[in-house]
């Protein structure tokens, strides 16, 4: 723009060495400065919000592949199995029992009188043969003086009879007297003879009935009871004397149930406990069986001998038996793997695959945390724990992550999310 028109624009050129001139021409170059930092601070934030932008979209991006992922997690069904467990170890049957002397017996008196004196009471051990108590009977010993008279009596006929047969015989062979008359004396000599025996017969019977004034023990054993007193009156009525019994060994009585019969056998090895000796055990043996199931209360009774040298055992005690049973062939399952539905009992099982197949089962013993199939599954096949009510055929299921193979009747704890 040249003077003319800055003068006809009223306008003045502007002196170079004027102070205000400087600053005139320094604006532009701050204004073009600011407006280039303005341009990258533009630049900046376009290319923060394309930044941010990318992070949002990736983000959202991931977060639908997060929840694709997990909504396809959540939709598996998962499962925790277990195996079944094969019969490899007996079980161990426990009954209630109650010991009994292996020999047992009352004894009471065979001769009738009054009781003189006993020389044993309960707790006393005695050996066989030893006196218990002693009888006084003063009939039974008239009885055998008169006895012993008779015997002499019969004997002093049968010497007279004998001496007169001889008589007689000497005269028949002078034809003094009859052969009928001979006969007659003869047999009156026979006679004699009979009452004889007849009279040692009663002797020796009394005198066997005089033995029976002591009282004696038939057997080894320790008295569990006495029921007479000095003087009391003893007759043959059968009231026991005395209660011996034979404590070593001695014998257990236990009632098998039906289902577990068959499994015990004559020479099982036991093991018997008593509540109140606590940390002792006790063997015994299985001496017989019933071999026959009592319809009243469908058991078996079976009798154990127990060697009892010490005497610790006390007839009459309540003890608990524990008798080892044989291994069954049959498997064993959880009980929380079964089924009941209206087709019956089922298991269901997984394969490789994770497909679920139901299988019906044929079920035997109950063991309570566990019980035996009989029928229709394999020891290598898995089984679902705690199956769900709407499980069916051909179902795809997924293992638990934390859980394993569980033994049959050990259930672990179930994993978070299984059924």
């Amino acid at each position: 723009m040249t003077e003319q028109r800055h003068a006809a624009l009223g306008i003045h050129a502007a002196d170079p060495n004027d102070p205000e001139h400087a600053l005139h021409l320094a604006d532009p170059l701050e204004r073009r400065a600011v407006a280039r930092r303005m341009r990258w601070v533009a630049l900046a934030v376009l290319v923060l919000l394309a930044l941010g932008a990318g992070r949002t979209v990736i983000s959202r991006m991931g977060s639908a592949k997060a929840l694709e992922a997990g909504t396809a997690e959540r939709a598996k069904q998962y499962v925790k199995t277990a195996l079944p467990k094969t019969g490899d170890a007996g079980q161990t049957l426990a009954l209630p029992g109650t010991l009994q002397g292996f020999v047992q017996s009352p004894i009471a008196a065979r001769a009738t009188g009054y009781l003189r004196r006993w020389t044993k009471d309960i707790g006393s051990r005695v050996e066989r043969g030893e006196v218990l108590a002693e009888i006084e009977s003063p009939e039974l010993d008239q009885q055998l003086t008169q006895a012993v008279a008779a015997r002499e009596q019969a004997s002093s006929s049968l010497e007279l009879a004998k001496s007169t047969v001889e008589r007689w015989e000497s005269l028949r062979k002078k034809d003094v007297v009859s052969q009928q008359d001979l006969d007659e004396r003869r047999s009156s000599a026979a006679q004699a003879r009979a009452n004889l025996a007849a009279a040692d017969a009663n002797v020796q019977r009394l005198r066997q009935l005089e033995g029976f004034k002591r009282v004696v023990a038939p057997f080894a054993g320790v008295i569990t009871r006495r029921n007479v007193d000095v003087g009391d009156l003893i007759d043959m009525s059968g009231k026991p004397l005395f209660t011996l019994s034979q404590t070593d060994p001695l014998r257990v009585y236990v009632n098998v149930p039906q289902s577990y019969a068959q499994l015990v056998k004559a020479g099982q090895p036991v093991v018997v406990t008593q509540g109140e000796l606590r940390g002792q055990s006790f063997k015994g043996t299985v001496a017989r069986t019933a071999a026959s199931i009592d319809t009243g209360t469908r058991t078996m009774q079976v009798e154990i001998a127990l060697p009892n040298p010490d005497g610790t055992l006390l007839p009459g005690a309540y003890v608990q038996v524990a008798l080892p049973l044989a291994a069954s062939q049959a498997v064993q399952v959880p009980a929380n793997a079964l089924l009941f539905r209206a087709e019956g009992t089922r298991v269901a099982l997984v394969d490789e695959s994770g497909r679920v197949t139901l299988r019906a089962v044929t079920l035997g013993r109950n063991y309570g945390e566990s019980v035996e199939v009989l029928d229709g599954l394999a020891a290598n096949q898995r089984l679902v724990l705690n199956p769900s009510d709407s499980l069916t055929d051909g179902d795809r299921v997924a293992l638990a992550p934390a859980a394993k193979d569980t033994p049959a009747g050990k259930d672990a704890p179930p994993a978070k999310g299984a059924l």
